[in-house]
Formats: C-alpha cells, structure tokens, sequence
C-alpha cells in the first residue's frame, strides 16, 4: 500500500492523523548531539515531505517523537523516529511549520527565478539545491552577465509583488506539453506540476506557496562557474531580508574603518591600492639598494678559503623581505657562497655564484635529516622554512659543516 502524501495537495497542511503501517529497527542516526537509537515508521499517510529533488525533508513530531528524518522508498514515505511506535497505531502528527514554510519560499521562488532566466535570456536550468543558507540553481549556455542576474532577479521580484496565483496541475506528459510546460518529461500516466501564473508550468513534487507574494522576495547573490555549467546562488523570503541586512551591516563596518560613505567604498579602495603598490615598489626599491650594500660588506669582510668564500649570518633585526634578495646579490659576487636565516621565523636562503661547484639543494636535503623544515629550488639558490625556529643558527652551524673540507 503506498503512502497517501497529503502536501500533494495541500502543502499548508500542518497537523494531520494517521494509521502506522509499520515500524521497524533503523541504523543508528547521527545528530549534531551524538548518534541515537532509529525506527522505520511508514504511515498510511502523511504531510511530511521526504528529501527529493534539491529540496530538503520536513521535520516534526509523530506522536510526541522526533522526525529525524524523511525519505523517499519507491511509492512509501519512510518517516526515521527516535522511538519505536508500535504497528497498527492511530498517532497525531504536526510539521515544524517554519522550516517547512521557508523550503516552500525557496522552491517556488527557484521556480520564478529559472522560468525568468529561460523565458528572457534562454538559460534552461539543469539542477536545483535547497541549502540551509542559500540556494543554487545551475545555468546551462553563456556565462550570464551582471545585466542578465540584476534582469531576472528584477523580473522574478516584479512577478511576486503582482501576487499571483501558484496552482496544482495534474495531467499527462503531452497534456502538460499543451499547456506550455517548461521541461519536457517522458513518463507515463498523471504527472502533478506545478503553475504560476503567466509565468511557469514545471512538474514538480515538492511542497510551495499559494501565491508568489508569499515567496516574500528574491535576492540573487552570485554566480560561479561549475563544470560546462553556471551556478547561481540566491535567497528568498526571510532569508534574503536577513542576507540583505546582513551585506548592509558588513558595508557599514567597511565604511566605518574605511572613513568614508558606503556608496564610496570602492574609490576609496582603489585609492588605498593604488597608495600601496606605490608603497611596496618603494620599498621593494630600497630593500635592493639595503641588499646591495649589506652584500658588499659581507663580501668584503669574509676571507677566501681555497678561492671560495663562505658568508653565513644569522639575521634576526631585519625585514623578512630583505632575506632573498641579500642572498641573490651575495651570489652575484664570484667564487661566494651565501649561507643565510631569518631567526623570527626559520626562513633559510642558501644561494652561491654559478662558477661554484657546490649544490645548494643536495645541502639542503642533508640539513633537513637534522634540522626538519620544506623547502627547495636549484643547485645554486634554495630557500626553506625549519619547522623549529629556534633552532635556526644550529641549523646555520650544520649546513657550514656540510660544506666540502676542500673548500
């Protein structure tokens, strides 16, 4: 006997009776407070909505238990309780209406969206989900414009503040085909779609709103390229207030610490950005002349040993940054090798002049057996991070050691 589902034909049915048909043990179900004891509790009917095309199951109670979950078995509706009912029993039911009442805002308004973005700008939807923050629906065809989302998101909303009716249709695939449903079905016997106004006819099973001025509003967030396809993130209803609230405040908290009024954000980002890039070319500027100079007297200071002369410092009062570019000028200098740490936070630069005949990265590898860190490059210039820090000038003793005696 299959489930007789009453939101096919009321999905503002909130409390309802029913016969339970069977009840049996289930898998443990895992909530956010731990895992639970399960049962399988089938009834005659229900008004509880099972998971089934990217929209979400109902919860509730059933008898004074917990709806765990809703599935969807062939023709039955699998209700997952936290305590066992006994087969044959006449119990009351009663829906957690809010969660029920939103997932109805956010379908029919994904029905109004994707009729928008088909019907103007030829963008069929290929797949819908119902998320807990946000819902998507993804696009098939050219990437949408900005035009196109503020077009449909604007078309969309027009529809809803006219209030117009949204009705259950049953019928065949070619009586649907008639009466100008947007997705071609193939299957037998009496489909149920659904119909706005004007608008949209698209078979569905799920549970939505009288009319469109129930969906409240429809705020389309972004879109993202997934695949072949094209995601589109949006909200309805209560959730798109409290997004739009939120984006607002996050607006004003930028303004704030940006001292400037949220309609001049991005000028005054683009300002700041600008500033910056100037900042950091003066200072990359003057790091080069700083590297220059600390090469010149490190070289100078340093004494050849069989024509080759080693420069190992342990820098602790500098910038990091002045840390590659001291090596690479320490290496342009003939017959040098440069052995350098950043103490702060373990960086290592290891560099030499090409005439050399040593290889920086086979030093490296030998370093790490001792002293553990991620790093690497070529045979003339590595650069790494030691996992320990504070073991920075040990590390800098043993890779002196690790050199060649002969040199």
């Amino acid at each position: 006997m299959a489930t007789h589902r009453l939101y096919y034909d009321d999905s503002f049915l909130q409390n309802f009776s029913a016969r339970v048909l069977s009840c049996s043990s289930a898998e443990p179900f895992l909530t956010p407070a731990g895992s639970v004891h399960a049962w399988e509790v089938i009834l005659d009917n229900t008004a509880f909505y099972p998971t089934s095309g990217g929209q979400p199951n109902d919860l509730g109670r059933i008898a004074d238990y917990r709806v765990l979950d809703v599935r969807d078995d062939k023709d039955d509706v699998v209700h997952i309780l936290d305590h066992e009912i006994p087969s044959g029993s006449s119990v009351n039911a009663c829906l957690d209406w809010p969660r029920r009442f939103d997932h109805m805002q956010q379908h029919t308004g994904q029905h109004l969206l994707s009729a928008m973005f088909q019907e103007r700008y030829g963008l069929p939807t290929v797949s819908f989900h119902l998320g807990s923050d946000l819902c998507t629906i993804d696009l098939r065809g050219p990437q949408p414009s900005l035009e196109i989302l503020q077009g449909a998101q604007r078309a969309a909303n027009a529809a809803i503040f006219e209030d117009r009716p949204v009705t259950v249709r049953y019928g065949t695939a070619a009586q649907l085909a008639e009466r100008g449903c947007r997705k071609t079905v193939e299957r037998d016997g009496i489909l149920r779609a659904i119909e706005i106004e004007s608008a949209d006819l698209q078979p569905c099973g799920g549970t939505h709103v009288k009319s469109t001025g129930q969906i409240g509003l429809i705020l389309v967030r972004r879109c993202t390229k997934i695949r072949q396809d094209w995601r589109v993130e949006f909200a309805c209803g209560d959730r798109a207030g409290i997004i739009a609230d939120s984006d607002f405040q996050l607006l004003r908290q930028i303004a704030d610490h940006l001292s400037c009024a949220p309609d001049e954000i991005l000028a005054s980002l683009e300002k700041q950005s600008a500033e910056h890039d100037a900042s950091y070319k003066g200072l990359r500027a003057t790091l080069q002349q700083l590297a220059e100079s600390r090469a010149a007297l490190m070289v100078a200071s340093a004494t050849l040993h069989h024509g080759v002369r080693c420069v190992a410092a342990v820098l602790r009062d500098e910038l990091p940054d002045l840390l590659l570019p001291l090596a690479t000028e320490l290496a342009k200098h003939e017959n040098t090798v440069a052995l350098l740490v950043y103490e702060p936070t373990g960086q290592l630069a290891f560099a030499q002049s090409p005439s050399n005949s040593f290889d920086m990265n086979a030093l490296l590898k030998q370093l790490f057996t001792a002293f553990p860190g991620k790093g690497g490059g070529s045979r003339d210039f590595v650069r790494a991070k030691l996992t320990d820090a504070t073991q920075s000038a040990a590390a800098l003793d043993r890779a002196k050691s690790l050199l060649p005696p002969s040199w």
